[in-house]
């Protein structure tokens, strides 16, 4: 049966494989063929044969500015562009669709289509993580023992960055193999391997790879589990640490959710940061710490744990908060009486934003109870004592109580005007 034609546009998005020009459909052939404008990459555009004889371009560096300029440059030209895979699946295809008017996409088998059919692995028990274009420290968010990953490579180096990270993270008996150029002629899965015996002196392999790893944590490596409340032992501090209970408690009241971003005044070691942005890889944050030590420690427990992309911004609030984007939550963990800092937070809220602020001083308890007053919410106090010994027998030990203020902004229903 004839392949269908898309709907009409300007561009098209091809999807290409391993196996080239013989291994995309008749639709696609049909448009690369008739293109006057071919962008992709090098590999891409030389898989492609003579007979395609449109106007080559190679994606510059960085890729991601250069889209609007191109499409603009060809305005009312026929352009294809290439992409590895499925272009929608951590591809070019999201920054095409942002710029182009509805991109007719034809796509290919992506990598991890191919890999989990080599593999025998289900495909919705798999978690993707890409390292194009991204650090590798934030393959550390995704470590669970019993968990299959496949990491997107962003060369022939990744593999090796992996099974680093993965020892330095206390997952050196995680499994490991290797699948380099899926679906092509030149295709091949390495011996399965440990992260602990990866070969350092070994060449590299293919840069067009996939690395899988079934994750397996080391005797007496920390665990650190998937929601809120990790143990304080997971982050480095200098005891500005909001304490494991109160932390979970915290982020209960700030209830993150995918894509929303959050403020964090007075970040300390991060920890609330940190935690928010683990509950979703969407997440965004930004913290706010004024000493340049705490601020440096901060971007070393984001890495570690995996959440690299924490924005840090060294400064003292609220002065510090006038060039940052509008939070859908805040987070008030210190320095609470520097004047008009609630006010400038609760402000910058848009309707059905969160604020959660933390104290154990008097002063900013008193703060806190008259923007109870003002806006509503809760007005909460947060006690933990810890059993131990006292002599031959254990006791209690009360930590300070920690007074908690949380309130969601809503409508006033009279102007409709934020209260």
């Amino acid at each position: 049966m004839a392949a269908r034609p898309g709907p009409p546009s300007a561009v098209t998005v091809v999807g290409i494989g391993a196996d080239g020009w013989q291994g995309v459909s008749d639709a696609a052939r049909t448009a690369l063929s008739d293109a006057e404008v071919l962008i992709g990459g090098r590999r891409q555009l030389d898989l492609l044969p003579p007979l395609c004889a449109g106007e080559r371009i190679v994606w510059p560096s960085p890729l991601r500015p250069a889209v609007p300029r191109l499409l603009a440059e060809h305005a009312g030209r026929r352009i294809a562009v290439l992409a590895s895979g499925d272009p929608m699946f951590y591809g070019i295809g999201r920054a095409l669709a942002e710029e182009a008017a509805a991109p007719h996409v034809l796509p290919h088998p992506s990598s991890v289509s191919y890999a989990t059919a080599r593999l025998g692995w289900p495909l919705e028990d798999v978690e993707v993580v890409t390292l194009v274009g991204r650090p590798t420290a934030r393959l550390a968010a995704a470590l669970h023992h019993g968990r299959r990953l496949l990491v997107l490579s962003a060369d022939a180096g990744t593999p090796g960055e992996v099974a680093a990270l993965l020892r330095d993270r206390g997952f050196g008996p995680s499994r490991i193999r290797v699948l380099e150029q899926l679906g092509g002629a030149r295709e091949r899965t390495t011996a399965e391997t440990t992260a602990d015996d990866w070969a350092h002196g070994d060449p590299p392999g293919d840069p067009l790879n996939i690395v899988a790893v079934e994750c397996r944590r080391a005797a007496g490596a920390l665990r650190l589990g998937a929601v809120p409340g990790l143990p304080d032992a997971a982050y480095e501090h200098d005891g500005q640490l909001t304490k494991r209970h109160i932390r979970a408690a915290t982020l209960g009241a700030l209830a993150p959710a995918p894509g929303e971003l959050l403020w964090d005044i007075g970040g300390g070691s991060g920890s609330i940061a940190v935690e928010w942005l683990r509950t979703h890889p969407s997440c965004r944050a930004v913290t706010v710490e004024r000493d340049q030590a705490r601020a440096e420690r901060i971007a070393r427990n984001a890495d570690r744990l995996g959440v690299p992309g924490l924005r840090i911004v060294t400064g003292a609030a609220p002065a510090a908060l006038t060039q940052l984007p509008p939070p859908d939550a805040v987070f008030i963990g210190g320095g609470l009486t520097a004047p008009g800092l609630l006010d400038a937070c609760w402000d910058a809220l848009p309707p059905g934003g969160r604020l959660v602020a933390n104290t154990v001083t008097l002063e900013s308890e008193a703060l806190l109870a008259g923007a109870h007053r003002r806006h509503g919410g809760e007005l909460v106090r947060l006690a933990v004592a810890h059993a131990v010994p006292v002599g031959g027998f254990t006791g209690w030990r009360q930590a300070m109580p920690v007074t908690q203020w949380s309130a969601q902004k809503s409508p006033d229903p009279a102007s409709g005007a934020a209260r």
